[in-house]
């Protein structure tokens, strides 16, 4: 039997799995297989950088596949005016998608002592239901249940039957907690959260981040930083680098509307600032092109990197949505939020949580 194995989305999922791993016995640390999933991200070479740590015993790619690869199962997704039509058609597809992921999973999850798998809304969360393995679920993100209770969202209607059927019957999968086989699922700040699952187990990041030593951020560092060098002589030496401002970008509304969205950010920075923006992983909005007179820190770095630069500090920095709970590095945080955006799209669109 294997110890343990983490499926992960996003760079941020790898970030938090180091900071797991770097929490156990040090003989035990890096006994275990982590899995990148290519369906939602890019990963570049990061698999390779991490090999060269040599800290993981295994480090593979995962060909994850979304329910449009398989064609056949659009029947069942058709809208149904029958509330038992429509439950039994879920019924239906919550069984062969899951089937349907087997072909492309690279490893034998039962034998692992523990799985561990980050945003189980993705289909690995159909497959390790469908196949009846034990996994403990992770938040996708910082506190990310606070803005967007994505069970509750998606199966608004019926939830008390609807999480029932998932978590006692297993006929049909809700995830984040719901689902028969979800052992538990850590959250940051169960508080935070406005309608607690009974298997939340709050299990707070800053503590495993105040606990690092300077050997552990390093690795992070190297495993996560392309450019370090650079970007450092940017930030000491830079124009105006004693006025320092970070805006976190987001994928915003549609692109024309978010690159107006980023640019009357920037105006708020006011004149005389040397300006960064950190694309979202997931922002396609080519930033180097329409923001090249700006710096732009790499989308493939967690903001939660720029912790470990020392010494680093910006005079503020900017957000809509994204949580920035875990961000030492600034001065003053400015959290836009829903009123923002109220200039850009419709209310309703970013205010999921109001309609649950």
């Amino acid at each position: 039997m294997k110890n343990r194995i983490y499926v992960c989305h996003t760079y941020y999922h790898v970030y938090v799995t180091f900071l797991k791993e770097f929490q156990l016995p040090e003989e035990e640390r890096g006994n275990a297989t982590l899995v990148l999933s290519k369906m939602s991200n890019d990963f570049e070479n990061l698999k390779q950088r991490i090999e060269a740590l040599d800290f993981f015993e295994e480090v593979l790619e995962y060909d994850e596949q979304r329910e449009s690869t398989f064609p056949e199962l659009a029947k069942y997704r058709h809208p149904e005016k029958n509330f038992l039509k429509a439950l039994w058609n879920r019924i239906l597809f919550t069984k062969k998608f899951g089937k349907a992921q087997e072909a492309y999973v690279p490893v034998d999850f039962k034998e692992y002592g523990e799985v561990y798998v980050y945003c189980d809304s993705d289909p690995i969360g159909y497959f390790l239901n469908y196949k009846k393995i034990p996994y403990h679920a992770m938040e996708d993100g910082l506190n990310c249940l606070m803005n967007f209770d994505a069970a509750r969202y998606d199966n608004r209607g019926h939830f008390g039957l609807k999480a029932f059927l998932s978590s006692k019957l297993n006929l049909i999968f809700v995830q984040n907690g719901y689902g028969k086989y979800c052992i538990d699922m850590e959250v940051n700040n169960i508080s935070a959260i406005k309608y607690p699952c009974p298997k939340y187990k709050e299990v707070p990041r800053q503590p495993m981040v105040d606990g690092l030593t300077r050997e552990q951020k390093d690795i992070l560092l190297r495993a996560f930083v392309k450019n370090m060098d650079a970007l450092v002589e940017t930030m000491e030496k830079g124009e105006h680098h004693d006025n320092k401002m970070l805006i976190l970008t987001e994928p915003l509304c549609d692109l024309q509307t978010r690159e107006r969205i980023f640019r009357d950010i920037i105006d708020m920075c006011g004149e005389n600032a040397q300006i960064y923006l950190k694309p979202h992983p997931r922002d396609v909005l080519d930033y180097e092109k329409l923001f090249g007179e700006y710096n732009i820190i790499d989308k493939t770095v967690p903001m939660e990197m720029l912790n470990f630069f020392p010494g680093l500090m910006f005079e503020r920095l900017y957000s809509v949505f994204t949580v920035v709970d875990s961000i030492q590095y600034a001065k003053e945080k400015i959290s836009l939020g829903p009123d923002f955006m109220d200039k850009y799209e419709e209310p309703d669109i970013h205010r999921q949580n109001e309609k649950i």
